[in-house]
């Protein structure tokens, strides 16, 4: 049913891209492009928390030139995230689908300006925004030579790559990664480099076309067009065009007069018959966009859940040990290092000693999982001994790549870097939203060819497992076969291990030692403390 919304005259309030100061988490920096990371990382005698929140905070990355594409945004003393990932899972590990708003609209009418309107309004912290203008066909010599003559038609079905851009979307909708071509206006072409997306809670779609593929039209929860005065139109188009993509006025005016002004007749004012809501006049109009807020948030309601909690109170009641759980075998050194890590008067220097070593065992025990083939090879002696290798001729992969959850993981890749030799190393920063509770993703770097690899995923500690499953979605994203992943910790807790086994039957949970109980504030009982804290000196206490 179509709901047409009045207008009413307001002032619009100012939009502004900023560095957060505080974001209920260690980092407002948004995930980073894959880099391959080599050697450890982790100083050897003296380590210093080179991410500590107050560190953290100043993590920002860059991904486009275009203010739209910020990675955060301040709005009414929050920090709203354009880039990330929020917990799009529920406690069984299966993907909740993000809430799709589709924007449609005449050129320069005002899409882009409600949707940041729209993200300014809504009250969640995780919000993507995709442009159509990023879906424009490569050109080909003859194309670009009418382009260059202003006699290529832009504001056609036919100029945007349809295939692509409902598989982009599809993907967000999903809550995956996505990489978005950037389109230079000036070369009439994709720039060599990308842009990383990821779904989130809400998915802001705006594009001129954006209603006429049947296709795309079946992916959008929510469709809004954007109606404004053909007059106004065209006097922000020729202030854009010619302020920021170097056009003259004379090919700007022919462009709009046979192609923009027919296609909106022909293609896009038809498609307002699919709106579920028509925005006279754009970002002025208060009303409307508090309607379409006060809808987001009904449908989120209806979506939302409370993951950490939820893990945290979830009874085993009784549930035999999962299979893929492996527990270093319970030998008096082992118990002799456990402790000394779990003694609260242990020194730093000790504690860092001991962790290293119970670190190392962990990690011998791992690798003696992952398949290996018979080889013989010559002693100095001259007479053959058959031994064992890494098997790299099978197709799940050869390689190892470790792949620290920071910022206590990180304590992980010096052992594994020293049973390991020249292993690549990735990081996946996960923190706690302090309003929330809720695990948030704010940055990754992970090794080229990742999903050809074996992955030591390393968490000092596992508590609720809220944090491990994010981490394991994230390596699922990229490719990674589940049956590849190997979940290495210290300590964990048994609600950790049940909710990690249940919702990733296929990846291998090594652990020196597993505790029954989580309490409130989810740590471990009787658990080993902070590890992150103890291990970087960063515990204050008195």
């Amino acid at each position: 049913m179509e709901l047409q919304i009045h207008e009413i005259e307001i002032q619009p309030s100012t939009f502004t891209f900023d560095r957060p100061s505080s974001a209920g988490s260690d980092s407002g920096s948004g995930s980073g492009e894959e880099h391959e990371i080599k050697g450890p990382v982790s100083p050897v005698k003296t380590p210093k928390s080179p991410t500590k929140p107050h560190n953290l905070a100043r993590l920002k990355s860059r991904t486009s030139s275009s203010a739209s594409s910020a990675k955060y945004f301040h709005a009414g003393g929050r920090t709203v995230y354009t880039s990330g990932r929020p917990p799009w899972y529920d406690c069984h590990g299966l993907l909740k689908e993000a809430f799709v708003i589709g924007l449609c609209g005449g050129s320069a009418s005002g899409k882009t300006t409600v949707a940041r309107k729209i993200i300014e309004a809504l009250d969640v912290p995780w919000v993507s925004l995709l442009s159509m203008d990023s879906f424009y066909k490569v050109l080909g010599p003859k194309e670009h030579e009418l382009a260059e003559q202003n006699e290529y038609n832009f504001d056609h079905p036919d100029a945007f790559d349809f295939d692509l851009l409902i598989k982009t979307l599809r993907r967000l909708k999903e809550g995956k990664k996505v990489e978005v071509p950037i389109y230079n206006f000036v070369t009439h072409g994709r720039e060599k480099h990308s842009k990383t997306i990821y779904g989130a809670n809400v998915v802001i779609f705006e594009g001129i076309m954006s209603f006429v593929n049947k296709d795309l039209l079946k992916l959008l929860d929510m469709k809004i067009f954007v109606e404004t005065d053909s007059d106004i139109r065209l006097a922000r188009r020729l202030r854009r065009d010619i302020a920021e993509r170097g056009r003259e006025l004379e090919g700007v005016l022919k462009q709009y007069n046979k192609f923009v002004k027919p296609a909106f007749d022909y293609y896009i004012e038809p498609t307002m018959s699919h709106a579920d809501i028509i925005v006279p006049r754009g970002g002025e109009n208060q009303v409307a966009i508090d309607l379409i807020v006060l809808h987001v948030h009904t449908q989120l309601q209806k979506r939302g859940f409370k993951l950490r909690k939820e893990l945290a109170h979830s009874a085993t009641n009784g549930s035999k040990t999962p299979d893929s759980l492996y527990v270093l075998e319970q030998t008096p050194q082992v118990q002799g290092l456990h402790t000394f890590i779990r003694n609260r008067e242990t020194p730093r220097d000790e504690f860092i000693f001991y962790s290293k070593r119970l670190m190392r065992l962990l990690f011998e025990y791992a690798l003696s999982m992952l398949p290996h083939k018979a080889v013989i090879v010559e002693t100095p002696q001259g007479i053959q001994y058959e031994g064992r290798r890494l098997d790299a001729s099978k197709g799940d992969g050869g390689m190892i790549c470790g792949v620290s959850i920071l910022r206590a993981g990180e304590t992980m890749e010096q052992a594994l870097c020293e049973v390991c030799k020249d292993i690549r190393l990735g990081k996946i920063l996960i923190q706690t939203n302090l309003d929330t509770g809720e695990p948030e993703l704010h940055y990754l770097r992970l090794p080229k060819d990742i999903k050809e690899s074996h992955v030591m995923l390393m968490d000092a500690t596992v508590a609720t497992g809220a944090a491990a499953m994010m981490a394991i979605r994230v390596l699922l994203d990229h490719d990674v076969p589940e049956k590849n992943i190997t979940l290495l910790s210290l300590l964990m807790a048994e609600s950790g291990v049940h909710s990690v086994a249940y919702a990733f039957p296929k990846v291998k949970i090594v652990t020196t030692a597993v505790d029954k109980e989580v309490n409130e504030q989810f740590h471990i009982l009787p658990g080993i403390g902070n590890f992150g804290d103890r291990y970087f000196g960063t515990d204050f206490r008195d």
